[in-house]
């Protein structure tokens, strides 16, 4: 696509609404868009990389400018970072704008400060830190600076994997198997899935691969009763109702109407029978202690920081701060804790998280076990390898982009002993 003074205008006023980061920025790009219906799909294609670029080296091209207005960063991002040649660039910018251009295309990210290199803000730095060398920082940081595959999940009630892959190339997709996941689909590019027949008819969801082991580590039978204890909009919960071949009974629970509203429609496409979402008040809702030691299987993907999902999500690392962090700690260790009474003996808990934090990982886990003498660490590799799914990260799963090409995914597997410790 060739760049126009047009384009430059229109991602300008977009990076503009997103700057302030009051909200999230793939929210506030929906708006845009819906207050600018004359865009092509080209057009928002590049609004949308070029934004969500911006946001993923915001450190860099603030460092590299004297007056950081969105503008500005927009052209050291195309330039540096999109590889935009001076003479593509120039006919676009002012005489002023040209001249500081030409001097920027010299500098080098890498004679950067650490912080700047990894594009981390100084209170994740801090964190990082704590358990990380400075090496590890970086390839953390760089791995995180590039955009996210799109990953589908084929709905085995519906299609094979084989099906999907052909019937993609049919349509002049290219998608390839996953390389963990035994449903999953990696595709080359970012097309429009969500028009084609296979999305509308139900045989793919978009789920990264990440998100589709959970519901290995979790492994539900035909008949089990299941409770996806933060369902959000559902995606774990219809993955896991089609490997119980659409038996047994899963309650989807969330606490935002908004979010089971999403569910609904995939619901319908899915032809899951045995799928029941729930509205909840909160961790202790009464619809939550009626199923009190009745559930064989809960899965509890709490809510996060989410910085495993800075590919995708880059705006988090400003919208999110250590205080932020705190509150989700005892948010996460009382959710754990209501759902872990759930459980039957011999019954399995997954707790996960998108973050690579152990205050949000390994430490709420230990400080439950060590709360609930009942329950025992399995291991998730173990785990996995009894599905056929050759992933050693050890005990706990442990996913990142650099590693695995998924988002930053932990989780932690644990059972409830039969007898009374």
């Amino acid at each position: 696509m060739r760049l126009t003074p047009a384009h430059l205008d229109m991602a300008t006023a977009a990076l503009r609404a997103v700057l302030p980061l009051e909200y999230p920025a793939d929210s506030i790009l929906r708006h845009f868009f819906r207050d600018n219906p004359k865009l092509g799909a080209n057009d928002r294609a590049f609004i949308a990389e070029t934004v969500f670029g911006v946001l993923r080296h915001r450190f860099f091209l603030e460092s590299a400018v004297e007056i950081a207005t969105p503008r500005s960063l927009l052209l050291v991002y195309l330039a540096k970072f999109q590889g935009l040649n001076l003479r593509e660039l120039i006919p676009l910018a002012s005489e002023a704008e040209a001249k500081w251009l030409t001097g920027i295309k010299a500098v080098s990210v890498e004679s950067q400060l650490l912080a700047v290199q990894a594009e981390f803000p100084d209170w994740l730095m801090e964190k990082l830190h704590g358990f990380m060398e400075d090496n590890e920082i970086l390839d953390l940081g760089r791995s995180l600076q590039h955009a996210a595959p799109l990953d589908l999940r084929v709905n085995t009630l519906l299609a094979t994997r084989d099906e999907v892959i052909a019937s993609l190339a049919k349509d002049g997709i290219e998608g390839g198997a996953t390389p963990y996941s035994p449903i999953g689909i990696r595709l080359a590019g970012k097309p429009a899935i969500n028009r084609q027949e296979l999305f509308l008819s139900g045989k793919v969801e978009v789920q990264d691969e990440g998100s589709q082991l959970l519901g290995y580590l979790l492994a539900p039978k035909r008949r089990d009763m299941v409770v996806d204890f933060c369902a959000g909009a559902g995606g774990k919960s219809l993955m896991l109702g089609a490997l119980m071949h659409s038996q047994g009974r899963i309650y989807a629970f969330d606490n935002s109407e908004k979010r089971l509203n999403n569910l609904k429609p995939r619901l319908k496409r899915s032809g899951l029978s045995n799928l029941y979402p729930q509205l909840i008040t909160n961790e202790n809702d009464i619809k939550v202690k009626r199923l009190t030691g009745k559930i064989d299987k809960v899965l509890v993907d709490a809510p996060c920081s989410g910085l495993g999902t800075l590919r995708r999500n880059p705006d988090l690392k400003w919208r999110q701060s250590s205080q932020s962090v705190e509150e989700l700690k005892r948010k996460q260790a009382a959710i754990l804790s209501s759902a872990a009474n759930l459980l039957k003996p011999g019954g399995r808990l997954v707790y996960a998280t998108c973050s690579f934090l152990p205050e949000e990982n390994q430490e709420v886990v230990q400080n439950f076990l060590d709360c609930h003498p009942r329950f025992i660490l399995l291991n998730c590799s173990e785990l996995l390898a009894q599905q056929k799914i050759p992933l050693d990260t050890g005990t706990f799963l442990q996913l990142s982009p650099r590693l695995h090409g998924t988002d930053g995914f932990f989780a932690a597997a644990l059972e409830l002993s039969g007898t009374e410790a």
